[in-house]
């Protein structure tokens, strides 16, 4: 069983996203930002809004997952 991928503000950063327009992007999409901040999200809630920025966030994630594990 493969484990939940928790997305985290430094995967918004390895995007090239910026935190400014994050902060309403959370809001608008009913998500807490500040916990987002201190704890990340599941990656399927990210991927369930069906934004093209949220998926690209999360492929950072699953980046910084594989060098964490040692898979390419």
């Amino acid at each position: 069983m493969r484990e939940t991928l928790i997305v985290r503000a430094e995967d918004i950063r390895a995007a090239r996203l910026c935190f400014q327009g994050a902060r309403p992007w959370f809001r608008r999409h009913g998500l807490d930002w500040q916990a987002f901040l201190a704890e990340g999200l599941p990656s399927e809630v990210l991927a369930a809004t069906g934004d093209a920025m949220a998926l690209r966030v999360i492929a950072e994630a699953e980046k910084r997952a594989a060098r964490m594990t040692g898979e390419d």
